[in-house]
This record gives structure tokens, sequence and C-alpha cells, in this order.
């Protein structure tokens, strides 16, 4: 199931970043865009294997990030190098949007048999989240003749311009892009740690519905008739927001609505989808909810650039020429991503599953000693561990800390929301692997705090 390695712990030979990693990263400052969210800390990769990285310099770094949830089967699994090799010599690209080839229908074929949707299904192939994400709001329009769209506070869908209009996570996604694309109307998203509605959970431990009460009593009857809606996107557990998990009862309230005013119920899986939650899908989790439209990338290639939106065969009615792209689809990416859900498949998922529960059992044994540590929450392993104040509030200063002091131990983690730290490793992390980062994640608090 998982790439062999004798490495246990992480081995920091230099100060960091190093010599050579120091060449790279003003090469980079001088030639490459500072647009890019880089952290504070500077991770340099020179080779990878498993769950370990090896900067230019000899640093071998235990990896808790996996490339943002993208290399789901670890660092260059053998198996997915092989079939990634063996693809190149046969072929490498012909644009599958003009002409014909086994790999397309092939992943339609098993995406048809995984996603969360009821009855048949079709695929479009891009390039990435962003791209599929945008299939789908094109989509959404054109089967609905309908513009507008319910999205999320916190929530993060990509960066181009149909997409930012849906993402709300950070101030600098959006600032200097003046007005939304799309017309996009956001509404809180569920979260019963910070209740935006100032409710909390209720005397039962169930989600007191604020956010769907808002958009059937607010939203509904006010800026956003349901009757020009052409979908509501949810992502099940917010990646970029903070890693919060949507309650059953909110999403199943969201697919109600749908199905009462033919809204499509499109489900961002980019990040949480292929196994990360310990399940296929984040809304497998969730009995009985089945979307009209999924969108994947991510650890969907276990590396190689591919994003899929797949939705209801009837949906997908769109005419020829309404959407396409040139590499979306390529046969080596789709070669990867057959390859990474036979992984998945063959026990990668339920390793998530279990190894997941250990590291949040570990991170929730760290929250009864760290006072600081105000939440422990996710799925599988997409976790992530809120820091506040004394008072409760959020601490980002103290975050950013632990995110440094990890890194200078030799451990890869990576922040998102305000104040919390993303567990997010690949899904081959062995419960040994668990062990080493969460005692540098023990040392990291102690020392920042």
């Amino acid at each position: 199931m998982t790439p062999s390695t004798e490495l246990q712990r992480p081995v920091i030979k230099t100060e960091l970043p190093g010599p050579k990693s120091l060449e790279i990263i003003n090469a980079d400052h001088q030639y490459v865009t500072p647009s890019y969210p880089r952290p504070d800390y500077k991770l340099v990769a020179d080779h990878a294997s498993g769950v370990w990285i090896t900067d230019p310099d000899g640093n071998t770094f235990l990896d808790c990030n996996a490339g943002v949830a993208v290399c789901s089967t670890g660092h260059c699994h053998p198996e997915i190098v092989a079939a990634i090799t063996k693809q190149t010599n046969e072929l490498i690209h012909l644009c599958g949007t003009d002409f014909y080839y086994r790999h397309m229908p092939e992943l339609g074929k098993k995406l048809d048999e995984i996603v969360p949707i009821e009855g048949p299904t079709r695929t479009h192939f891009a390039n990435s989240g962003a791209e599929a994400i945008e299939t789908a709001l094109k989509l959404a329009m054109y089967h609905t003749r309908r513009q507008k769209f319910i999205s999320f506070f916190g929530s993060f869908h990509g960066r181009t311009l149909g997409a930012l209009s849906l993402t709300s996570s950070k101030k600098a996604q959006r600032l200097g892009f003046m007005r939304q694309a799309l017309d996009v109307t956001h509404v809180p998203y569920p979260n019963c740690f910070r209740c935006p509605f100032n409710k909390g959970k209720c005397s039962d431990g169930s989600c007191c519905m604020g956010t769907t009460d808002w958009i059937k009593n607010t939203l509904f009857k006010t800026t956003t008739p349901p009757e020009e809606v052409a979908g509501i996107v949810v992502e099940v557990v917010q990646g970029e927001g903070g890693y919060v998990p949507i309650p059953t009862e909110v999403i199943k309230e969201i697919r109600r609505l749908c199905d009462e005013h033919g809204i499509m119920l499109i489900i961002d899986e980019v990040q949480s989808g292929m196994g990360r939650t310990g399940k296929m899908f984040a809304l497998d989790h969730h009995e009985g909810v089945k979307a009209d439209i999924v969108c994947m990338a991510k650890g969907l290639g276990s590396g190689m650039p591919i994003g899929a939106c797949t939705a209801r065969a009837d949906i997908m009615d769109w005419h020829k020429g309404a959407h396409a792209s040139t590499f979306g689809g390529n046969p080596v990416a789709i070669a990867s991503a057959l390859k990474t859900i036979e992984l998945l498949e063959g026990g990668i998922v339920e390793n998530a599953r279990e190894v997941g529960s250990y590291l949040e059992a570990g991170l929730r044994k760290l929250a009864e000693k760290h006072s600081v540590i105000g939440d422990v929450r996710g799925l599988g392993m997409m976790l992530g561990v809120e820091f506040v104040k004394a008072d409760g509030s959020a601490d980002a200063e103290l975050r950013d800390k632990i995110e440094m002091a990890c890194f200078n131990r030799g451990l890869i983690i990576l922040g998102c929301g305000t104040n919390t730290i993303r567990f997010s490793p690949p899904l081959v992390l062995t419960k040994a692997n668990v062990d080493v980062a969460l005692e540098i994640f023990d040392e990291a608090i102690a020392e920042s705090n």
C-alpha cells in the first residue's frame, strides 16, 4: 500500500533555509511572480518519497501537508510513477476536446461509479480545481437559465474570475480585482465553535441551523429570489476557511432547498475528495445526500495537474463547443488518476480513516495539555487545530510561530483560516509517522507559547 522508506524522523543538517536552498529562493524572487501566497517559512523541495521531502541541502522533512492535500498516495508512489512512465511512452497529448482516446471514457466511467451523484453522470475534464469550478458554474447557468449563485463566507473555490466571485476566505484574494464577475451572495458557513449567529449548538448537540434559516428567510425573500438562483456551491469541509466540516443536518436542508426550487447543488470536493476524509468523498459522510455536480482536483492525480467536473447526465446537456480545454483530460494525467483511484480503493482510503482517527485522538490530547488549542476538528486526514488567546479570541500570531517552529524541527504543516493549522498529510501516513509529528507539534507549541 505504501512506498517503502526507512526514514523515521526528520533530519535537519543546516540552518534553514540552507545555502543551496537560498540560491533557489533568491532566483525565485527575481524571476517568479510575487503573487503566490507562500508562508513565512521557506521550504525548497529537491526530491521526495512517501511522506518525506528532502531539500537541496540534504535536510529531510516529515510532510503533513502533501503539497496542500495533493499527493494523496504519497510522494512519487512507485505505482504512480510506473503508470505515468508507461503512458509517456505511448501517448502524451492529442487534445481530447477534438479527438478521441480511451483514457477519458475510462476515467469518466470510474468517476460515474464513485461520485456521490444519483443516476448516470458525465464528466468534463480540466487542469485544476479552479477550472473544475468554472465548468460547474457555466454548466449550472446553462442548464437552469439562471445567473445567481450562493456561496459561503470562508469559502475558497479558486482565483480565476468566476471562481473568485465565490471565494471569500481572505481579503488578499479579492483585493485589487474590483467587482465580482458573477452575481454571488455569500452567507455564513455553519461553525459551531464560532457560531456566526451567536447561538452555538442546540441542547441536543445539533446545529442551530442559522445558515439555512438565513437563506430561506432572508436571501430568498429579499436580494436573491430562489427562482433566479442557478446553484449553491458548498465545501463539505471548508479548506482555506479553517478545515470546518458542515453538519449533516445543514447539508441535508441545503439539498432540500435545492430540490424545492430547482437549484443545482454544486459540491466542491477539490480538497476534501479522493479519500482525504477517510471516505472517497466528504459528502459520503452524510448518508442520503447526493450532489447534482461534483468538482474534483488536487488528490485526484497524485500530483499530476488534473481537474474534473462530474454532473448528472441530464444536467450536462450543453451543446457541442459550449465548453472545452486543450489540455483537459491529458492522457498522462488520466493514467495517474486511474492508478490513484485504484490505490485509494486498495487500502489507502481505509488508512486515511484509521490513521486519521489516531492523529485526531493525539491532537485532542494535546488540546487537553495546551490551553491555547481552542478546537480540533475535521475528518480522516483533513484535520484543523485552532489556536486561541486566553479570552478565546483568534491567535493568528501564535499559529504562525508554531508553523515556523515545526518547520525548524522538520515538520511541514500549513495554516488555514485566520488562526488554524491544517494537517493534510499524504494518505499513506503511518501511526509511527503520527507519533513523530505529534511530538514535534507538542514541542513547537510549548516553545512558541
